[in-house]
């Protein structure tokens, strides 16, 4: 019978994720020497190849996919006894590392930080904002326990590595300069500004999520100027320059724009948390997710 390693397997796991000795090595901060001579003697161990040059890059043979369908189910189960066991040792005390997009973190994790204090005070809370996409990087190498992101940049439904949880659609408004034509206009629709130079980000989700809900309304967005920030957006909105759409959640008060809800065409952005599969069994990790969805629920 083969003695499993558990190091080894998570090794040729991140391999299947990074797709590089290198940058697998980077991942891990091990050294590639050390991920090739690992992974050597896993398949020694096996009996049979786990590897097959393609290139420059590996391939993972058949027999390495296989292992790994069974190895998941190893690591959600050792995640659930992680969970367990600091539950039985700790009860209600311990830690969770969440990693959050921007405007999640005062919209979201810091009421939810606030709840904690009062219904589980020895559970504390370590923030790292993180760009969208970056946040799930984050909880796949082990950097964080939780995190909170955009659906478009969260892993699919069928990632066994993860367990998502739905917590709010945070509808997009959009910003007008005060004095704007449509400012005042009833029943205001996204296509109505089809003719406005835009406000939003060159590249990234942002832009995605932009250009996405104006082609779903019916055109493509005219991006009259680049920026990222909210205070440079609606910096720019306040002063004439164009138009640009707000995530509720993100939305800050300035005198000089008005913030106009969208009627039947109105656009919503998914937000997602997302824990490694098996820890959501955790008192303490439970905990925090239950404050976070107490608080999207207010939110929604």
């Amino acid at each position: 019978m083969v003695e499993w390693d558990i190091r080894k397997l998570r090794i040729l796991r991140t391999l299947r994720e990074q797709g590089t000795v290198t940058a697998t090595a980077e991942a891990l901060r091990m050294t590639p020497s050390a991920v090739s001579q690992q992974l050597t003697n896993l398949a020694k161990q096996v009996g049979v190849p786990l590897l097959k040059a393609q290139g420059r890059r590996v391939r993972l043979t058949d027999a390495a996919l296989l292992v790994l369908r069974h190895a998941e189910a190893v690591f959600e189960q050792l995640e659930r006894a992680d969970a367990e066991l600091a539950a039985h040792l700790r009860g209600e005390v311990g830690e969770v590392r969440v990693g959050a997009f921007s405007t999640a973190v005062p919209a979201l994790v810091v009421p939810a930080v606030r709840a904690l204090r009062d219904s589980a005070p020895g559970v504390k809370v370590r923030v790292r904002e993180a760009e969208a996409g970056e946040a799930y990087e984050l909880l796949a190498a082990g950097e964080v326990d939780l995190a909170l992101s955009l659906a478009a940049q969260a892993p699919v439904v069928g990632d066994g590595r993860f367990t998502r949880v739905q917590l709010l659609a945070d509808p997009l408004d959009v910003a007008l300069p005060r004095g704007h034509e449509l400012a005042g206009v009833p029943g205001l629709r996204l296509a109505d500004l089809a003719g406005e130079p835009w406000i939003f980000g060159g590249s990234g989700p942002w832009s995605d999520i932009t250009r996405g809900a104006c082609e779903a309304a019916g055109f493509t967005p005219r991006q009259g100027h680049s920026a990222a920030g909210w205070t440079a957006i609606l910096a720019m909105v306040e002063a004439g320059m164009g138009v640009a759409l707000v995530p509720r959640m993100a939305a800050v008060g300035r005198g000089g724009v008005v913030m106009r809800e969208l009627g039947a065409d109105r656009p919503v952005r998914h937000v997602v948390a997302a824990v490694r599969r098996g820890s959501e069994a955790g008192v303490v990790v439970g905990r925090v997710l239950g404050a976070l969805e107490g608080v999207a629920a207010g939110v929604g």
